[in-house]
């Protein structure tokens, strides 16, 4: 398997990058689709990255450096479904997660839409434990919030 790239995404950066970002989130969340106005403010706090093989999209991550609680961040890893079980999602996330630690954090959680189960298996075989459920205002399906367990 060839390894991936990962491209970040910048305020100000390459309107390419951010469109492909743009493209993997509203597809695989398409209960709350981003603009490219909201997604150049969540690059001024966030680390946001675009994994390509080859020059093809496999995916994008989130990583939410520790705000509120100066020891949690939170990894959010997509891989577009035509990508998934050959072993990207696990680049991404070692790429994530590495980044997230770099970034200060000691706790790390993520959130998954419910409807998407290969993401909620994906993180609970990696030890992250379902800590909360809760739906956005206007939404019809649910947020999970998981925690990585201590042991992993």
């Amino acid at each position: 398997m060839s390894d991936l790239r990962f491209e970040p995404v910048t305020p100000d950066g390459d309107d390419a990058v951010l469109l492909d970002w743009q493209r993997v989130h509203n597809l695989i969340i398409p209960s709350h689709l981003l603009s490219v106005d909201e997604i150049r403010t969540r690059a001024r706090r966030n680390r946001l990255h675009v994994a390509y093989r080859e020059g093809v999209v496999v995916g994008c991550s989130t990583v939410r450096p520790p705000a509120d609680d100066p020891q949690t961040a939170t990894v959010i890893v997509r891989v577009l479904p035509e990508h998934r079980g050959q072993g990207f999602g696990e680049q991404m996330y070692d790429h994530a997660l590495a980044l997230a630690y770099e970034l200060g954090g000691r706790v790390i959680e993520t959130v998954v839409l419910a409807a998407n189960e290969d993401g909620l298996r994906f993180a609970e075989r990696h030890g992250f434990v379902e800590v909360d459920r809760y739906l956005l205002d206007g939404d019809t399906v649910p947020y999970v919030d998981l925690r990585l367990s201590p042991t992993k």
